[in-house]
C-alpha cells in the first residue's frame, strides 16, 4: 500500500484535470500495483504504437533516472563501485542514479525487424513480453483505441504467464478491456485529446513510483 503522500500525486492530478475524476479508484489501484511491483523486484514493460509509443519511450526515461526527485546511490552500491573501479568511482557515484526498471517494447529495432520480417509482425511486442517478462512483472500497455492488434497480442500473453496487465486508452478501453487487470481509460473517443490525457496520467504514475521509493525526509 503506497503511502499517503505518495497517493496526494493522484489528488493533485484530478485537482488539474477535473475530466479524471472518475478514475480516481483505477488511477490508486494502479500505483499501489505498480509500488507493489517495484518493491518484490519486478519491472515495467512499456509498449504502444505511433503517439503511444513515444509515451512508451517517454514513461521510460522518467523511471530509469531521475524525475523530479534526486536518485543518490545507496552506501553498499557506493562501496562496490570504490571496491572495483577506485578510479572512477567518484565520477560514477556523483552522476549515476537509482532506477526504477522499465523496458520500452518499442525501441528493439534489430529485433523487431528481424521478427517482423521472420515471423509476424504484429506479434512483435508479445516475443518480448515472452522473452523478457516473469511473473511479477506489469505489461503497461498504451493503446487510444483499445483494439492495436499487437498490444492485444502482448497483453494476451502477459496474462498467460502471471504478467499483470495495466491498459492506458480512450473511452470505454476497446477489446483491451477484457485482457486487462487494471484499466485506465480516459473520458474521450478522439485520439488527440485521448493522447493529451494520457501524458498528465502517466507523469503522475511516474512521479507516485518515485516519491515512494526516493522521497527523502533531509
Amino acid at each position: 500500500m503506497a503511502k499517503e503522500k505518495t497517493l496526494a500525486v493522484i489528488d493533485h492530478l484530478i485537482e488539474r484535470y477535473p475530466v479524471l475524476s472518475s478514475m480516481k479508484e483505477p488511477l490508486i489501484t494502479t500505483v499501489d500495483t505498480i509500488i507493489d511491483c517495484y518493491a518484490k523486484g519486478g519491472k515495467l514493460l512499456i509498449c504502444g504504437n505511433g503517439g503511444s509509443a513515444a509515451d512508451a519511450e517517454h514513461i521510460t526515461g522518467e523511471l530509469m533516472k531521475g524525475f523530479l526527485l534526486p536518485r543518490r546511490l545507496g552506501e553498499e552500491k557506493k562501496q562496490q563501485l570504490m571496491e572495483t573501479c577506485p578510479e572512477d568511482a567518484a565520477y560514477l557515484i556523483e552522476n549515476l542514479q537509482e532506477a526504477l526498471p522499465a523496458i520500452s517494447l518499442v525501441n528493439q529495432i534489430a529485433l523487431g525487424t528481424a521478427f517482423a520480417n521472420d515471423q509476424a509482425p504484429d506479434l512483435v511486442f508479445a516475443q518480448q513480453v515472452f522473452g523478457l517478462g516473469k511473473k511479477g512483472d506489469i505489461l503497461f500497455a498504451i493503446s487510444t483505441s483499445g483494439n492495436s492488434q499487437n498490444v492485444l497480442y502482448a497483453a494476451q500473453v502477459a496474462r498467460s504467464f502471471g504478467i499483470s496487465v495495466i491498459s492506458l486508452t480512450g473511452a470505454g478501453g476497446g477489446k483491451l478491456r477484457s485482457l486487462t487487470d487494471i484499466l485506465l481509460a480516459v473520458p474521450d473517443k478522439e485520439t488527440y485529446r485521448i493522447q493529451e490525457l494520457h501524458l498528465p496520467i502517466y507523469h503522475a504514475l511516474c512521479i507516485a513510483a518515485e516519491q515512494e521509493f526516493f522521497g527523502y525526509t533531509e
